[in-house]
């Protein structure tokens, strides 16, 4: 026996049909908006690198150079040399073929002259793979500045795995050097990622010595333009940012200093901002908590607020500290 419908389901069906039928119109719209040329689309057959394939070559290269932590294969002594030649062919494989499309979409979408774009992407990935040393040397101390700092670390294994300030460090640190190697949109892919995955914002472009540690982390923005120099500690919510900026700052100050400059040995305590191109936080400061700077500070210089008066209020009484 067929199901018997009803006159109120066959009248709801009919209501929801109407609505698709509404569907072509907005289509039309988006067309007719897109053929102004007034939007950003990406229609032509313009090569363009990978989201995914990034965030991978961001997984391959921390497996190589934290061996064992991230792989499912079991590392040992005896295979390890094996384990490093796949996992590096791989990753140069991976990454040269990101950058040729890379430079490949640069090259189109400015109409710039042709720069050989293949052997060139090929030798800068080779360029980023020597790197990879230095770069774990440098991790090593931001992990042990991690441990210097924090008495909650329990071991170097809790901050490579948990730590999200050394995730947002190391991805930075590769995103820096091939931004420096001149790899146009893979750098930004790579610290958004990380910035999505851990609320630090660290531009590529910034400058930042060794033995760095973000203590917490979450809501930490680092701009472009900022130096920071070797054993700084950083708290969540610390600005190093640009001053307020006119609308058609993004071609006028471009290629201007617009962040602070971080000497080496200081400490900034969390919330607190500091901005321009001009302000410069000499060594051994100490800045405390939700502080603003504008201005220069003097080397082995405390900047601190002024002990706010707490008001504790209850059973009729109001008292000051």
């Amino acid at each position: 026996m067929e199901p018997i419908t009803t006159i109120k389901c066959v009248d709801e069906e009919s209501q929801i049909s109407a609505f698709y039928d509404q569907i072509p119109e907005v289509v039309n719209n988006l067309l007719t908006f897109w053929n102004t040329k007034e939007g950003f689309e990406h229609l032509e057959p313009t090569p363009m690198p990978s989201h995914e394939a990034v965030v991978r070559i961001i997984h391959k290269a921390r497996s190589l150079l934290f061996p064992g932590y991230f792989t499912s294969t079991k590392l040992k002594k005896s295979n390890l040399a094996y384990f490093l030649g796949q996992e590096t062919t791989e990753l140069y494989a991976d990454l040269s073929q990101q950058i040729v499309l890379a430079l490949q979409h640069d090259c189109v979408r400015r109409s710039l002259p042709c720069s050989s774009c293949r052997p060139k992407g090929h030798e800068i990935a080779l360029r980023f793979i020597e790197t990879l040393p230095e770069m774990e040397v440098m991790l090593t101390s931001d992990i042990q500045a991690a441990l210097d700092g924090d008495p909650a670390a329990k071991g170097a294994d809790e901050v490579i795995f948990s730590y999200p300030g050394l995730l947002a460090i190391n991805v930075y640190r590769m995103a820096h050097v091939l931004l420096k190697l001149g790899v146009p949109i893979i750098p930004r892919i790579m610290t958004e990622h990380a910035h999505s995955l851990t609320g630090i914002d660290i531009h590529p472009g910034a400058s930042i010595g060794g033995s760095f540690f973000i203590d917490h982390g979450t809501g930490v923005v680092i701009g472009e333009t900022t130096e920071i120099g070797s054993r700084v500690r950083l708290y969540q919510g610390v600005t190093l940012g640009a001053l307020s900026l006119p609308s058609d700052a993004g071609k006028r100050y471009r290629d201007h200093k617009r962040h602070p400059t971080i000497e080496d040995d200081v400490i900034i305590y969390a919330n607190t901002t500091i901005l321009g191109g001009e302000t410069t936080i000499g060594t051994r400061a100490v800045i405390g908590g939700n502080i603003w700077l504008t201005e220069s500070v003097e080397p082995d210089t405390k900047v601190l607020l002024k002990r706010p008066e707490l008001a504790f209020l209850g059973r009729g009484r109001k008292t000051a500290k």
